[in-house]
Parts: structure tokens; sequence; C-alpha cells
């Protein structure tokens, strides 16, 4: 695991080593490594039943592993059998469904951290009211939780996760009770406030939007390992393998086959010059990188146009019933068209490795 210490020679806010966890004989994490630098927020997308949330709860001490070690801030908190609970931790958490004390007020609710720590009655009050007016809830300290909305309780428990400044705040599908259009705008109200703050967190959710709107890095985990970690540009741009690009939804997946540097896709007619190894392969096509061309390589039938408000989404069948999608300015005629696509946005995944494109290469080639 490579180094992530910052430049001041702080520890990283959390290290995750060779992580194990199962359940009897079922194995739900396997040799998980991960660090996550101060001041940075990694997100672990996947779909349920992929392992995120059980690592979430390792983090917080709720579960121990099986193997492996895990350090905060530079302190270790679980090895060797060894797991300090989730108080001893001084973690923020912020849970899908609020858990906010009913009978509380607003303002109780968040100070509850802070009279945990023993904080004087002054100082903690002052820090409260920092904490709500952060999340622009200054003016319903006095509320019960009961009386607020969904998107006005779950403000309340991020202020409440973050009020005591923890070297660490844990995100457990904080948004996934709410409408998409609040789930947009918490996501960016979340994420500038992390990043003005300077705390570190470690965010889970299945969705690919939220995800890439709050991380720094994002882990795509499936079957408890981790598929690939990056930045979201990097994510979209060079994705690691067909399995994250299927997931991440990026774009058409032709299977083919690699023989003398030339993949072939049979139902298309596409051929692209790649510099990897013979055998079966998939090419990815995204949606960015096609676009109408009545000379391109890529043959197929138009069978379907979604408008989206500022351009339309197209669809194309090839003749082994393959779609591909891309935009389009304008309605196009149904029937027979040609595409072309960018090599340069193109990849090509042969032998477990993706391998960039060289440049498309005429059928006859």
């Amino acid at each position: 695991m490579p180094d992530r210490t910052d430049r001041t020679g702080e520890p990283d806010a959390l290290t995750l080593t060779d992580i194990v966890r199962s359940f009897g004989s079922r194995i739900v994490l396997s040799g998980i490594s991960l660090s996550l630098a101060r001041g940075e927020v990694v997100a672990l997308l996947g779909a349920s039943g992929c392992g995120k949330t059980t690592l979430l709860r390792l983090v917080a001490g709720l579960l121990a592993p099986s193997a492996g070690a895990i350090e905060i801030a530079g302190t270790r908190v679980a090895s060797g059998g060894h797991s300090l609970p989730p108080e001893a931790r001084g973690l923020g958490m912020v849970f899908q469904d609020y858990a906010l004390w009913p009978h509380l007020s607003v303002a109780r609710n968040v100070a509850f951290p802070l009279e945990m720590r023993g904080v004087q009655r002054a100082e903690r009050d002052r820090r409260v009211a920092e904490a709500l007016a952060r999340v622009g809830l200054a003016d319903l300290a006095a509320r019960q939780p009961g009386t607020l909305s969904g998107g006005q309780q779950q403000r309340v428990a991020l202020a409440r996760a973050l009020v005591a400044r923890p070297p660490l705040v844990l995100f457990d599908e904080p948004l996934s009770n709410l409408d998409k259009e609040l789930r947009e705008s918490l996501a960016q109200e979340i994420a500038t406030l992390l990043r003005e703050e300077g705390l570190s967190a470690l965010y889970v959710t299945h969705d690919q939007a939220e995800a890439f709107t709050v991380a720094d890095r994002v882990v795509v985990m499936a079957g408890g390992r981790v598929l690939q970690d990056a930045t979201p540009e990097m994510l979209v741009a060079r994705p690691a393998s067909a399995e994250v690009a299927r997931f991440l939804n990026l774009g058409a997946l032709l299977p083919g086959e690699v023989r003398g540097g030339r993949f072939r896709h049979a139902g298309s007619g596409l051929v692209l010059a790649v510099a990897a190894p013979d055998g079966p392969a998939d090419a990815l096509l995204p949606r960015r990188g096609l676009r109408l061309d009545p000379h391109g390589p890529i043959t197929g039938e138009v069978v379907e146009q979604r408008f989206r408000g500022d351009d339309l989404l197209v669809s194309v069948r090839l003749a082994d019933g393959a779609l591909l999608s891309l935009s389009a300015a304008a309605r196009l005629p149904q029937g027979a068209v040609r595409l072309t696509v960018d090599p340069g946005l193109a990849t090509v995944f042969a032998a477990g490795a993706a391998h960039a494109v060289l440049n498309l290469v005429p059928e006859e080639a």
C-alpha cells in the first residue's frame, strides 16, 4: 500500500490493511487495503451485497475484522482479535435513518457528542450554534426532530456528526430515504461542507452520481473486493475492467476477439488496433465517443430516440442485437445509420486488463 501521509508527517485519517471479514464459512470481505488521507473524502460504491456497508461497520467498531488491521488517525483500533468499541473511536456518523432522539430538541441532539466528551456548557452552546448555522438550521434549534422534514432531519444528523470535529466522519447511505431532487442538492451541500471544513470522510452509497459529487476518490466494490480505486474522472476515462464499466454504465460493451493486434466485433464490422494479447475480449464504446458518420465502420439501425431537454438519446441496434447509445442534436430518421467512435475514448478489455485503443482499422485491413 502506498504511503499516504501528508506533507506535515501527520498520519492518514484511515488505514485498512488486508481486511478480511467472514460470517461462518462465508467470506464477505477479502483482503481489503485502503488509505484515506487527512481532509480526503472517499466513497465506497457498489451494488447491495458488495461488502461496502460491512466495511463501514468495521471502521465504526460495530463489527470486528476476522483478519487485518484498522488505524484511525495513526491509532490502531482493530487487529489480532482486539477491537475498540465505537464510543472509543471518536468518530462522527451519519445514517440513512437519521438516528435522532425524538424526545430531545434539535440543539440537544447536536450537543450530545460534546456532552459525552465533557465539554463545558458555554463552549458546548457556542459550538452547537455554529454547527446548526453551518447546515442552515440556526432558527430551528428548539424544535423537535419529528416536526422537521426528512432533509432537515438529515442536516441535524450532519451537524451532530461534525460538531466535535472528529478525525473521520462515516456516512452510511445518508440520502437514500430522500427524493431525487433533494438527494442531489444535499449531496452537493455535504461535499461543500466537508471540503470547507477540511474534514475526512468515508461515504457509503450505491448511487454513482452521489459518489461522484461528494468524493475525491471512489472505491468500486463487488463480491467483497475492490475493483478499482480512482478519482471520478479516472473511473470514467479509464475503467480498469469490463465489470467496472458495466457497473458504471459507461457505454456499450461489445464482445469480440483479439487476433494479431486487431479487435474485431462481428456484429458491427468494427475493427480496432490494440496492443493486447490474442483471445476473447470486450470493447467499451462510451456514449460520449460515438457520433454519426456516413462513412463510419459501425453499421446499425435506429430503434429508439428519447428527448432529454437539451438533446436526444438515440439507441442503435447492431446486427447481433447489441445496443449502442449516443447523443444527437436533432431527431434522426428511423432505419439504418453508420457510426464512428473516437479511438482515444474506447477501451479493450482482454486477459484481465484494460488496453487503450490505438486507432480504427478499415475492415478489410
